[in-house]
């Protein structure tokens, strides 16, 4: 068990092209982006009404909008649905409905979740084992995990929520996680939120949409602790109409799944073994990880480093055919 005091300052988590190409120099365009676990292929967005843009945010979308994630995610109610602009402002607030204690965050995870808690006031221990949040006044899951797509049960997570204080999933990518597996369906019994992320699955990180599921009287204190208009009208739009369409949910789905598979051959056609992972990225540990992030970097290909495990990379997947085959051929050269 690691003990953390937090910090207020940044993370990096991928997705910085600026840095990049800064880094590397004179390397091939378009850069291909892999460094998040981002679907490359986001929902189709239609043409916004006027309004959507030129009047505040109303009531009415924000009701459409809960409805619909409440029946996809399968939330007890739309009243047990928070809408927030991207799930990464909820951090600090869910952990703050907690009194000052001890947090504890099964681990190694998203960082985030560690720094906010401590903003909050949290003394914040790293665990690696389920049954080590136990007691913790705030605990915290990623499910599925991460980087390496660990998944803790249904069963294990609702029997810890009786032996914390407050438990928060976040469900980021529960959207390509198996049946069943979500704790969506019973925040109702109290002592739980779940985060559902909208831009990952979807696509549209940059429209920043995010939702806490949770009893109708946490879900309220998040909403006046966000105040009004927390989400643009933009967003409300978007979000009402991508969460029901349910055909294009279906069909991503399967195509996610068939591309992982295909960059999990691509991988080990290069010698890389996946260790882990979901259908919107893969990991992968090798002692050579330091060097192949520089050798793809040199040819315009970004993938996700970590500092605290220099033999660990993430891979997202491509958008375009294009892309997979300069991936290809950037794995298999040198290798």
């Amino acid at each position: 068990m690691t003990e953390s005091g937090g910090g207020s300052g940044t993370i990096d988590h991928g997705g910085n092209l600026a840095a990049a190409r800064r880094r590397f120099a004179g390397a091939p365009e378009p850069f291909i982006d892999l460094s998040t676990g981002i679907n490359p292929v986001p929902w189709p967005v239609p043409g916004l009404p006027g309004e959507a843009l030129a009047r505040l945010p109303g009531q009415e979308a924000l009701d459409r909008l809960a409805a619909a994630a409440a029946r996809l995610y399968g939330a007890p109610d739309a009243a047990c649905v928070v809408a927030a602009p991207g799930t990464q402002i909820l951090l600090p607030l869910v952990a703050a409905l907690r009194a000052p204690g001890r947090a504890a965050v099964l681990g190694p995870t998203y960082a985030e979740h560690a720094r906010a808690a401590a903003l909050a006031g949290h003394a914040v221990a790293e665990v690696e084992r389920v049954d080590g949040l136990a007691g913790a006044g705030l605990a915290v899951v990623v499910n599925p995990n991460n980087p390496d797509g660990r998944l803790v049960p249904h069963a294990d997570l609702l029997a810890l929520a009786g032996r914390a204080g407050l438990l928060v999933v976040d469900e980021a990518f529960m959207d390509v996680g198996p049946a069943g597996a979500s704790l969506a369906g019973d925040v109702a019994g109290g002592g739980i939120v779940v985060l559902r992320s909208f831009g990952k699955f979807f696509g549209l990180a940059g429209l920043r949409l995010g939702f806490a599921l949770a009893t109708p009287d946490i879900a309220a204190a998040l909403r006046a602790r966000l105040g009004p208009w927390a989400v643009s009208g933009p967003a409300l739009a978007i979000g009402a109409a991508a969460l029901a369409d349910t055909d294009w949910i279906a069909a991503t789905r399967v195509r996610l799944a068939a591309d992982a598979a295909r960059l999990d051959g691509l991988l080990a056609a290069a010698g890389l073994a996946v260790a882990g992972g979901t259908a919107l990225f893969r990991l992968v540990e090798t002692p050579a990880a330091a060097a192949l992030y520089e050798r793809l970097g040199r040819q315009g290909i970004l993938v996700r480093r970590f500092a605290e495990r220099s033999d660990r990379l993430r891979f997202g997947l491509p958008g375009h055919e294009a892309a997979w085959r300069r991936l290809a051929a950037a794995l298999v050269a040198g290798s």
